[in-house]
């Protein structure tokens, strides 16, 4: 039995491991790379059409976005999901399709006035169409055979609607051993959806670590905070533009924001309009209002035993057409304006940024993580200009972010579950995760739980029978990655970054605090301010 990393080894997106027996070789997901190329990642080592399943932990892009092109390609076998991850993605893969034939339409078009070659998207609207019928639904806590010795088990992993955690048991010579793919582990006590359920024993396990070096602190009031960033900017006469992906946090934000209008939270300005400005987000919220109850938390499900829809509020409006969507800025009236996509490399957000970028009463506020390279990432860490369709836009607005909101797991959840493990495995696997990220979280693993964990490059190929690395994968970094930092910008330096921000969270949670503490709070940040301050 083998595990060869395809993606997201050393990186946060693109996820894809293939998983070969003695009889089969099965791909968990084959998502899509966003943000910055840190390292190469390998061409798949055998025809798409030799694989002979691929099992999907969620539907997020970044895991499953690559399936039509594998499709393209010759792939032919099952797709086995969650019921919750085949119905999103059934519209998040047209999507991309969608976004694929728009690129290369516009590349073609630049192209020809030069004579370049046509340029291919990586798959069509018609490749997503010969992909969702090999969608196979399954549901949590299920052993399903794929094959006479392999089966198959889904475990909640609280991230999204329908996110699982993979189990894989594989029976060779009259042994059967368990590999454990974590997936994207959720936070805990977010809007909608269940905590991360205690997973299976496994032999090996494969895990994310996003947030592998740090800690979110303790669970913020999202409500509270929310109230204040609407409160200040619409008392100036600014929107409220968040960048959100269009499944998963377009829906926690609405929960939200349905809490504050229905509890009178927002003073002068009754009936303030909330905009949901994606026609992918307006489809999926149609989803996650559907007949899914299987997978909403004990609170959800009691609002909709009483009747209650908890993400449908007073005032929101559903933008679907682009004449839709252009109107939302010719409208002075503050508003919220929910649009993906979610790190601002793409869609409808980019309008809107051009928009309310250069307007001092207006917040761009950040509801998810953003990776290297991209437009939030650089607003966040303090730019001030960003390139928006050819045109240099000064920030001028209030960036913000809801701090605690985030759809991964920290660095001590992840532990925690992998304490839950009812046994201790052989080896665990370290992925999708940042450079210095994944390192750092496999050393944590190591030393706290005592586990033999490494953290594989791309294309890093390991004989779990034999124990063994076959080959160790690309450890060189791909030119031209400095031009994803600003000046003087480090991994290590971003760490100092997120330290700071945590710094100025907890700051807002003291608001109130006894004067005595906020005193000698004061007093030791003004001491750590002088001895740095060079």
């Amino acid at each position: 039995m083998k595990l060869h990393f395809l993606g997201a080894a050393h990186e946060v997106t693109g996820s894809c491991t293939l998983l070969t027996t003695q009889n089969h070789r099965i791909l968990i997901d084959c998502g899509m790379e966003q943000g910055a190329d840190m390292y190469e990642n390998p061409d798949l080592p055998l025809p798409a059409g030799e694989i002979d399943a691929v099992l999907l932990t969620h539907a997020h892009i970044d895991h499953s976005g690559r399936i039509p092109m594998l499709v393209a390609q010759g792939f032919q076998g099952p797709i086995y999901t969650t019921a919750a991850t085949a119905a999103l993605c059934k519209i998040m893969l047209m999507d991309s399709a969608h976004i694929q034939e728009f690129e290369a339409e516009w590349r073609n078009r630049k192209g020809a006035r030069k004579g370049a070659e046509p340029y291919k998207p990586l798959y069509t609207a018609e490749d997503v169409s010969h992909t969702l019928p090999l969608l196979k639904p399954c549901g949590y806590d299920q052993d399903y055979a794929l094959f006479d010795d392999v089966t198959v088990r889904f475990t909640d992993a609280g991230h999204l609607l329908g996110s699982a955690s993979i189990s894989v048991t594989v029976t060779e010579g009259g042994k059967s051993e368990t590999v454990l793919f974590s997936g994207d582990l959720g936070n805990v006590t977010r809007p909608l959806i269940r905590d991360p359920q205690t997973p299976p024993a496994a032999d090996y396990v494969v895990i994310e670590s996003t947030y592998g070096d740090r800690l979110h602190g303790e669970r913020p009031d999202y409500v509270s905070q929310l109230t204040r960033i609407l409160q200040q900017t619409f008392d100036r006469g600014g929107n409220v533009v968040i960048p959100c992906f269009a499944v998963g946090r377009t829906q926690e934000m609405l929960y939200l924001l349905r809490q504050i209008k229905q509890n009178g939270l927002i003073t002068g300005h009754d009936g303030f309009p909330v905009w949901v400005d994606s026609p992918l987000a307006v489809e999926a919220t149609n989803i996650y209002s559907g007949d899914l109850t299987d997978y909403y938390d004990e609170e959800t499900l009691e609002l909709l035993s009483r009747g209650e829809n908890p993400i449908r509020l007073p005032d929101l409006h559903l933008s679907i057409t682009s004449e839709d969507s252009k109107a939302i800025n010719f409208d002075a009236t503050p508003k919220v304006i929910l649009s993906a996509s979610g790190m601002c490399e793409a869609g409808r957000i980019r309008h809107h940024l051009k928009h309310n970028l250069w307007r001092p009463n207006s917040t761009v506020l950040f509801v998810g993580y953003q990776s290297e390279g991209t437009v939030g990432r650089r607003l966040i860490d303090g730019a001030p200009m960003v390139k928006l369709f050819g045109e240099e836009i000064q920030v001028q607005a209030s960036i913000e972010t809801l701090s605690g909101i985030s759809g991964h797991a920290d660095r001590d959840l992840m532990l925690t579950w992998l304490s839950r493990l009812p046994e201790t495995p052989k080896r665990v696997f370290v992925n999708h995760g940042s450079d210095t990220v994944c390192d750092h979280f496999a050393a944590t693993i190591k030393e706290r739980l005592g586990i033999e964990t490494v953290a594989p490059y791309n294309n890093a190929l390991y004989d779990l029978t034999a124990g063994v690395c076959l080959q160790p994968g690309f450890t060189t970094r791909l030119a031209g990655k400095k031009k994803y930092y600003a000046d003087g910008e480090t991994p290590v330096f971003r760490r100092l970054l997120e330290a700071g921000r945590r710094l100025m969270s907890v700051i807002e949670r003291n608001r109130g605090g006894a004067n005595k503490d906020l005193a000698r709070f004061t007093s030791q940040i003004q001491s750590l301010a002088d001895k740095w301050d060079r």
